[in-house]
């Protein structure tokens, strides 16, 4: 599973003009499930989110987590994180879960966040979405299950 998390001072999800999730001080994530992802890499990647120390303690350091600062979060799918571009200049999305997979492992990663305690909204899966934030740093982390 891949994902993509930037810390947020705020961040919204809108679809034909109207805001269907949002979050706070915390995290926009665009999670994308890759055509062998299971439920482990799925609740792996939930844990090492909730406790990824990317929030500033008072001496401007990055020591405190998601769990840690009490922050929420935004999840959006977006299956371009799967993008190939090995070959040519289209990208390819040959390594995404097919779609009915990848929505199952997409709202069980939305469910562990929430069994961490993180206050969680999400887009809609599969829809076209208009995304607001205002960065926070900024500060953006990519993470692969298949790297950790």
């Amino acid at each position: 599973m891949r994902a993509v998390i930037q810390r947020v001072k705020n961040a919204s999800v809108s679809i034909s003009d109207q805001i269907v999730g949002k979050c706070e001080t915390g995290a926009l994530i665009l999670v994308c499930a890759m055509k062998n992802d299971t439920i482990d890499q799925v609740e792996k990647l939930a844990n090492k989110i909730s406790k990824i120390r990317i929030y500033q303690d008072e001496n401007k350091k990055m020591n405190h987590s998601l769990t840690d600062i009490n922050g929420s979060a935004l999840v959006i799918s977006q299956f371009t994180l799967a993008a190939d571009v090995k070959r040519g200049n289209r990208p390819g999305f040959s390594e995404a879960a097919a779609p009915e997979n990848a929505k199952y492992l997409y709202n069980h990663f939305v469910s562990c966040l929430k069994q961490h305690g993180i206050s969680t909204q999400t887009g809609k899966f599969g829809s076209e979405m208009a995304v607001n934030l205002i960065n926070d740093g900024p500060v953006t982390i990519c993470l692969d299950t298949d790297q950790f």
